[in-house]
Order: C-alpha cells, then structure tokens, then sequence
C-alpha cells in the first residue's frame, strides 16, 4: 500500500496507476496464474456446452463484481449473441434478507448454491481475503453437490484456497488492487469463452 500523505494529488493518481500497473505485470509474468486463468476458459466452456450456468457470489465490492461479471455473461460482451446463463446469487433481495434474519448472513450463499446449482455448474466465489465465512460455506456446499469452483482471491488465498477447483489469486494484500485485477480477469474469461463458445 502507497504512503501517500505528503504527494499531491497528481502524484498520488500516478503513483496509485503504477502500483496498479505493477500488480498486472506480476499477472502477466505468472505463469502458473495464466494456466488457471486458461482452465478456468475451458471450465465455463465445458459447463454452458452442457447446458449448465455460472453462479457469482461476493460481498461488498466483489458483490458488485460478482454482478457486473454476471451480466457480461448473459447480456453481451463484444458480440451480439444468444445470452448465457449466469447470474449473481445476491440480486434476489427478499431471498438473501430472508435467509439472513432467518437463518444467518455465514448461510445466505451456500443455501443459495443449493437452491440454484447443479452437477457441472460453476461457482466463482470472489473475496479479497480469501476468508468470507459465507463465501467459504458456499463453496464447500458447491463442491458437496458437484458444482466446479472457481476461487478469485488476493495472493494467499485464505482459507478459500482448500475449497476450490482452481485458484485465481492476485499477487497483492491491498483490496482496491485486487479488485482492479478481478475485474480484468473476469473480463480475460468472458472475453475468451464468448469468443470460442460463439465461434
């Protein structure tokens, strides 16, 4: 994370892109995190060519993630195309405010998987920290009815990385950069899956 109290504005703006500039470099070098990034393609391939779906789930800005990915897939990316199915578990609101106060928040997700997921669907779980106890529960309870996960996390991963298919974790500890990098992944996906699915 910048120290940024004594630069200004302008300096501050250049120092935060070239921080952010650096994390995609570091992408970019990853071998290994281009190979997960290639087989996370082939796993959403695989599921919409057997007529399965993509389910997001994140909380907060990877909520917002989670939805703004989810409509890349069912509206359009670059081509105009039949829709896929994929949909962010938070956007029913009386759902997830009823399974909070009734059940619990930790349980919102996973009851959510179970509800929506089938065998050969895909989660993305997306948290920065890699520790969301609710995201944690609905990969395990996506993975306990045969569902692919796909875990998008910061560089340790948290306790997410056991309860995953494949592991997409940035190399960076500071969320806003994370988050930057999910969206540029979540886009690398949509971008690839459109073009070969509709090729």
């Amino acid at each position: 994370m910048l120290k940024l109290q004594n630069m200004s504005f302008q300096s501050r703006s250049e120092a935060i892109i070239n921080e952010s500039m650096a994390i995609k470099r570091a992408m970019l070098l990853d071998t290994h995190l281009l190979a997960v990034i290639d087989r996370a393609v082939h796993y959403c391939l695989e599921t919409y060519q057997n007529d399965g779906k993509l389910l997001f789930c994140g909380n907060g800005g990877s909520a917002a993630d989670a939805q703004h990915l989810a409509a890349e897939f069912s509206g359009r990316f670059y081509k105009d195309r039949a829709p896929l199915f994929a949909e962010a578990l938070h956007v029913n609101t009386s759902f997830f405010t009823a399974v909070c106060n009734d059940y619990s928040f930790e349980e919102v997700y996973a009851r959510n998987v179970e509800a929506m997921g089938r065998v050969g669907d895909v989660l993305f779980c997306i948290s920065t920290s890699g520790n969301s106890v609710n995201i944690i529960r609905a990969a395990q309870r996506a993975k306990r009815h045969k569902l692919k996960v796909i875990a998008m996390t910061g560089k340790s991963g948290g306790n997410l990385a056991k309860h995953c298919d494949l592991l997409l974790n940035v190399p960076s500890s500071d969320t806003p950069r994370i988050q930057e990098a999910h969206i540029l992944i979540g886009h690398i996906i949509c971008e690839l899956v459109e073009a070969e699915y509709f090729s």
